[in-house]
């Protein structure tokens, strides 16, 4: 099993818990089993079967993005952070 690290501000979605184990072998599956966790998640993370542009994951130092996306490979114990972009403030 890999290990998701919640941001605080999709916490409320997962009863307040900061880490989730979740299954698969590729970062789309270990996604997949966190929102058949929390389904509530599904809207915050995806928008249709993509992962919406502003939530990043990262493996270690590495952007999924620069990788192979939500094909990205992931061993047994694992760890995944997602990170929302921060946008606005004052101009």
């Amino acid at each position: 099993m890999a290990k998701i690290r919640i941001p605080t501000p999709l916490r409320a979605f997962t009863g307040g818990a900061a880490d989730i184990d979740v299954a698969g072998a590729t970062v789309g599956a270990a996604l997949s089993s966190l929102v058949e966790q929390h389904p509530e998640l599904r809207d915050h993370l995806f928008e249709k079967d993509e992962l919406r542009s502003f939530v990043n994951v990262f493996i270690g130092d590495e952007d999924i993005r620069f990788l192979q996306g939500l094909d990205t490979e992931i061993a047994a114990g694992e760890s995944l952070r997602i990170i929302p972009s921060i946008a606005g403030g004052r101009g």
